[in-house]
């Protein structure tokens, strides 16, 4: 079989190309990987830079000839012309796990974030849909919106969304399941929650790029200000974090299967007040006070630094800080790979304080 897969340089997709490579290693013929040139790195250069650098399994690394044989990188002038690469009568399997992951609520950035998020993904289903057996959608476990109490795989009715990322990956999904309909193509969406560092794999809390809750960390950790601030989260909120090594390893251990939508969830979550309070003092800033004020809304800054904060990442965070508080039905994850166990709260000082040792500097490939 072969796998086409996109992300492969980003967070999850990495991982999933890793699993890949050493799981289904002697089933697949070839893997299509459409990487767009970054700085002046090539894509061959991004994806040797990905398959050879420390973090790299060391199975994958020992296998390099081999490993360089099955790995195909496609060029942005290639990848919409399928054809060209692909035969239709072979089993090839289409994971999209690329996705521009913005959570701006500005109106300003809502084009963009379609465009990259529902835009691109209608336009890969279409070229590709001739040629694959299955499609297979990474969206994100956030697509139902801020719906609280029991949340099951099915998002087929969603609440109010935070902002424009959750909107575009939710219409990206419908667009899919209906399409996927009208062409007898079958459609598998897999949504991971927020992804932290590893727990399975080597190094332990190891993750490629820092997002989220990690900006919340990287600011503090940051600033040489001594202001006060005021954090709005409500005492009852929640973030439900999964380790990305766990959620690779799902993902390709469903891509082959019947599932039809499946959320990769930790089956608890984080309360948001003690993790903030874990966060804050992980990288030594002690200066706040929790609050369940609006305080972006109120726009009545005691200090500067509580200004900048959400004037930045402050008015894109504080929509999760507040969200109603959810159960996660983790049943049938739990039968594909059980979710390991460990302490929510140490698990969250562990990946900062993995990211501290890295000054939150993103891997470059």
């Amino acid at each position: 079989m072969n796998v086409i897969l996109t992300g492969a340089t980003g967070t999850l997709g990495s991982k999933v190309l890793y699993e890949l490579l050493t799981l289904k290693f002697d089933e697949i013929d070839h893997v299509y990987l459409y990487v767009r040139k970054k700085n002046q790195m090539s894509p061959e250069a991004r994806i040797q830079n990905l398959l050879e650098n420390e973090f790299a399994p060391a199975a994958l690394r020992e296998r390099g000839a081999e490993v360089a044989k099955k790995v195909k990188v496609i060029t942005e002038d290639e990848f919409l012309k399928p054809d060209t690469f692909l035969a239709p009568t072979a089993v090839n399997y289409f994971i999209h796990s690329a996705g521009y992951v913005n959570l701006s609520t500005d109106p300003a950035q809502e084009t963009e974030i379609f465009k990259e998020n529902f835009e691109f993904t209608k336009g890969i289903f279409n070229a590709f849909a001739p040629c694959i057996t299955k499609f297979i959608y990474v969206s994100t476990a956030f697509a139902i919106g801020d719906q609280g109490g029991m949340v099951y795989n099915d998002y087929a009715k969603t609440a109010k969304h935070r902002n424009y990322y959750e909107t575009a990956k939710h219409a990206s999904e419908q667009f899919l399941i209906a399409a996927g309909k009208e062409r007898n193509l079958p459609i598998q969406i897999l949504r991971p929650s927020v992804l932290g560092g590893n727990v399975l794999d080597t190094p332990s809390f190891f993750i490629s790029k820092y997002m989220v809750f990690y900006l919340f960390a990287k600011f503090f950790y940051n600033t040489n200000s001594k202001d006060a601030i005021r954090i709005t989260a409500d005492d009852t909120a929640g973030l439900n974090i999964i380790p990305t090594d766990y959620a690779a390893k799902v993902i390709v251990k469903v891509f082959q299967t019947d599932i039809e939508q499946l959320n990769i969830v930790h089956s608890k979550e984080t309360k948001l007040t003690n993790g903030i309070a874990k966060i804050l003092e992980t990288v030594g800033f002690t200066n706040f006070k929790l609050t369940s004020e609006p305080i972006h809304l109120l726009q009545e800054y005691e200090s500067k630094l509580e200004q900048f904060y959400y004037e930045t990442i402050g008015i894109h965070l504080e929509p999760y800080m507040t969200s109603k508080p959810s159960q996660w039905d983790t049943e049938l994850l739990e039968s594909i790979l059980p979710i390991p166990k460990y302490d929510l709260e140490e698990y969250l000082v562990s990946t900062i304080e993995f990211a501290k040792t890295k000054n939150f500097r993103s891997e470059r490939w």
